[in-house]
């Protein structure tokens, strides 16, 4: 069973918190998307299939389902789901997952909610408050939203949650982040912001401040709320760098004839 296979049968069980950690999973989830040709450098021409369902492309998560639509080689590209929607969303095409497979998680994902999770992936980050803090409390947020939070954090880095009141009358939940570089601040901001939209939240929920180790603000903020370290992440074992395939680097996404 595959991630996806069990993010899908908790939603099938479940309700909206399910519902928003299966199109997190398939956003983040490597697929295999069928193409009419191999791949021409960063251009691909996915294959549109005419099937009694409407028109749709298809994509596997895993090379083995992929490989029970042909006895013959077949050609894909391998991207991550969110970029898989990026590229489809306005297009009214839908996404047969793993059709034909009896794979637990065997659907058809509709153009409309294609269209749906490329609008949650890009919504706009959480703002930087310079409001003056009034008080802080413990955090009241969808339970795993903490858990999806220190996931993002890198090493060497932490982060403090807590609700917040300032002067000015606005409130919600502050996130304080210390320990990251230049090139992560950015990264982070948009990090969290999905992990906002996939908890239902939208990012006006929570304000982002980033901070040094040691400032009175962080500390401050860990004390009221909820202290964040970053979580234990199995050791690297360092291969050959193989070539970048496309959809591979975010900077270069593909581009789908």
């Amino acid at each position: 069973m595959t991630p996806l296979d069990q993010a899908h049968a908790a939603m099938e069980a479940g309700g909206e918190p399910e519902a928003l950690a299966f199109w997190r999973a398939f956003a983040n989830a490597e697929l295999f998307l069928v193409l009419e040709q191999e791949a021409q450098g960063d251009t691909l021409e996915p294959r549109v299939f005419d099937l009694s369902m409407g028109r749709m492309l298809l994509a596997f998560d895993t090379e083995e389902r992929l490989a029970t639509i042909s006895d013959t080689p077949v050609p894909y590209a391998a991207l991550p789901g969110r970029v898989v929607a990026a590229q489809l969303a306005g297009q009214e095409l839908a996404l047969g997952l793993n059709l034909g497979t009896g794979a637990g998680c065997e659907t058809v994902l509709a153009a409309g909610s294609i269209d749906w999770l490329a609008q949650m992936l890009t919504q706009e980050e959480p703002e930087e408050r310079v409001a003056q803090i009034e008080r802080l409390a413990a955090p009241l947020l969808p339970e795993g939203l903490g858990q999806a939070l220190r996931a993002l954090l890198p090493p060497q880095s932490k982060g403090a949650l807590a609700q917040v009141s300032y002067t000015d009358g606005g409130w919600g939940h502050v996130l304080a982040l210390s320990g990251l570089t230049a090139e992560d601040a950015p990264r982070m901001g948009r990090a969290v912001t999905e992990a906002l939209a996939f908890s239902g939240l939208d990012a006006a929920a929570l304000d982002l401040v980033f901070t040094e180790a040691d400032a009175p603000l962080f500390a401050r903020i860990a004390q009221a709320g909820q202290l964040l370290q970053p979580m234990a992440r199995a050791p690297v074992t360092e291969t050959a760098t193989a070539p970048k395939g496309p959809g591979t680097d975010p900077d270069r996404p593909p581009r789908l004839k």
